[in-house]
């Protein structure tokens, strides 16, 4: 999955995508335990999907942090110059 269609996601999206690559995994962990699969490269895969959707979802997290911080600091600066 790429990063662009990954980014175009929303939040619920998100995790929910996150959600089903996890079982995915979990089932290919298993199958591989069971000796009835050898496929490292959907495994691998997987993984990388995972970390990409972690990654979109803390870049959108801290995004919306840096939002916040600037808003409050615009009110603070609003209040010290009313203050005058």
């Amino acid at each position: 999955m790429k990063a662009e269609k990954i980014r175009n996601l929303t939040d619920a999206e998100l995790k929910h995508q996150e959600r089903d690559l996890a079982d995915q995994l979990f089932k290919l962990k298993f199958q591989m335990n069971m000796g009835q699969t050898e496929s490292l490269k959907k495994i691998r895969g997987l993984r990388r999907d995972i970390a990409r959707v972690q990654t979109v979802l803390r870049e959108q997290e801290l995004a919306g942090q840096k939002t916040q911080t600037k808003t409050e600091a615009g009110k603070t600066q609003l209040s010290s110059t009313e203050k005058r």
